[in-house]
């Protein structure tokens, strides 16, 4: 599980041979959830700074999509920079 990034205790990952839609996975402290590139709607799980995950994200579409494709083809995601 690939880390991509990391802000405010949040930690960002893209895990490899994972099943469609594209996502990534958002974890803070004990809380996890999947999040959907393209809707930004969190598919499974539940994340308290939800905004802060969606704002950023919402930055870094592109390179989450690049990320995602990545990692189905088992190449490690390249880092995304962190929420400011």
């Amino acid at each position: 599980m690939p880390e991509i990034s990391r802000f405010y205790g949040i930690i960002i990952s893209i895990f490899y041979d994972e099943h469609n839609p594209p996502h990534f996975h958002a974890r803070y402290g004990k809380n996890k959830a999947a999040i959907d590139i393209r809707t930004l709607e969190v598919l499974e799980g539940k994340i308290p700074p939800r905004k802060m995950v969606k704002e950023w994200a919402s930055r870094h579409q592109q390179e989450l999509m690049r990320g995602w494709k990545l990692a189905q083809g088992n190449k490690p995601p390249e880092k995304i920079s962190p929420l400011d």
